[in-house]
């Protein structure tokens, strides 16, 4: 799985299980909800880890335990699809 992929995954599960909406999530993140939407959306390719943060923050979790999920166990990252040309 790719590690863009990962992360969407992970966010998506931590909304399902805490009952939440992208949009309370980001409210309780304190990122704008369109940080999160241009994620899911494909116009932002890799969240900053201070948007994970804040997200972690929001859910009351460490960033450790966002990144400790069998999500991430085989996670590749093809950097060609990231660089800047």
């Amino acid at each position: 799985m790719q590690l863009r992929d990962a992360i969407i995954l992970r966010i998506k599960n931590l909304i399902i299980e805490n009952n939440l909406t992208e949009y309370s999530l980001s409210m309780q993140a304190g990122i704008p909800p369109s940080t999160l939407n241009d994620f899911f959306r494909g116009k932002v390719i890799l969240p900053r880890i201070d948007n994970i943060l804040h997200i972690c923050e929001g859910l009351s979790i460490e960033l450790k335990d966002f990144f400790d999920d069998p999500i991430f166990k085989d996670v590749e990252f093809e950097r060609n699809n990231y660089d800047k040309k």
